[in-house]
């Protein structure tokens, strides 16, 4: 037993060689605690926003909401139309070439042509490529000569990482779906409907739901004058009706509010077209 004059060793933790350890040990572990941080493979490499394809959109305005059946490809849906101007759309080729490629087609087949904004949402987007049996009220008619390919990215998480973070955001309606229900059940059925946020804002409730493919790169001006459209808003007793008839399962609720937001003034794309590409763009433009 040691004496009770005998000094006490200090404790090992006191040494000056471990508190030297010590010290280069905090740096190194401070140094390698921060170091994953620029290497870390959990962290995704920029999105591929190449714009490789670009395409065109000629909006034009009806005095009054188009109650026709009987308009077809060759002729506009009213007899005095105004052009509203033309929009030059981006597309994003690289990130998702089957969006694109659909989309493209559908611009240079003129299957867009004649067919309806049917959905204004002030402040927020606009919705355009309503699909239904055929050019009645102006929604899209898919040929079968059109041979569209199964969009596979529809069910690609990949295929949602971009946002709607801006106006002039050109997205694939998913939830924002509008298609006959018929339509939808169809084995051939190919989801063509889109929307073009408008701005001021962001849009964060499309965010995760809908796959950005593009963006406006001319005619943002065109994108603000069909937002400034009046749309048909129901009074608040007959949205408290509307959700009652859902509470209790009335399939009519669904019904009626497909006519909430429909412009009140026919907007249609008069023309759509492919416009040739020399140089892809590395990144879109900066918009408002």
């Amino acid at each position: 037993m040691a004496s009770p004059l005998s000094p006490i060793p200090p404790p090992p933790f006191l040494s000056s060689s471990s508190t030297a350890l010590t010290r280069r040990s905090l740096l190194l572990s401070s140094t390698l605690s921060t170091t994953p941080l620029l290497s870390s493979p959990s962290l995704s490499p920029p999105l591929n926003t190449t714009i490789t394809d670009r395409v065109f959109l000629d909006f034009s305005l009806c005095p009054t909401y188009f109650r026709s059946s009987t308009a077809v490809d060759s002729t506009p849906l009213c007899s005095d139309p105004t052009p509203l101007g033309r929009l030059v759309l981006g597309l994003y080729g690289n990130l998702l070439p089957l969006t694109v490629s659909t989309f493209k087609l559908m611009c240079t087949s003129s299957s867009y042509k004649n067919t309806l904004v049917h959905k204004i949402f002030p402040g927020q987007f606009f919705q355009a490529g309503r699909q239904g049996r055929s050019r009645e009220y102006g929604e899209v008619h898919l040929p079968t000569s059109l041979d569209l390919p199964r969009n596979t990215e529809t069910v690609d998480s990949k295929a949602f990482l971009l946002k709607h973070s801006r106006a002039g955001v050109v997205s694939l309606c998913l939830s924002e779906n509008d298609d006959d229900d018929e339509v939808k059940l169809d084995s051939d059925y190919r989801n063509v409907e889109f929307l073009i946020t408008t701005g001021p804002g962001p849009c964060p409730q499309l965010d995760n739901n809908n796959i950005v493919f593009g963006t406006v790169l001319e005619g943002l001006d065109v994108v603000t004058a069909i937002a400034s459209i009046p749309t048909y808003k129901p009074s608040e007793r007959i949205r408290q009706l509307n959700d009652l008839a859902e509470f209790f399962g009335d399939e009519r609720a669904q019904k009626g509010r497909t006519l909430w937001n429909r412009p009140l003034k026919t907007v249609y794309i008069s023309d759509c077209g492919e416009l040739q590409v020399t140089k892809p763009s590395l990144s879109p433009p900066s918009l408002p």
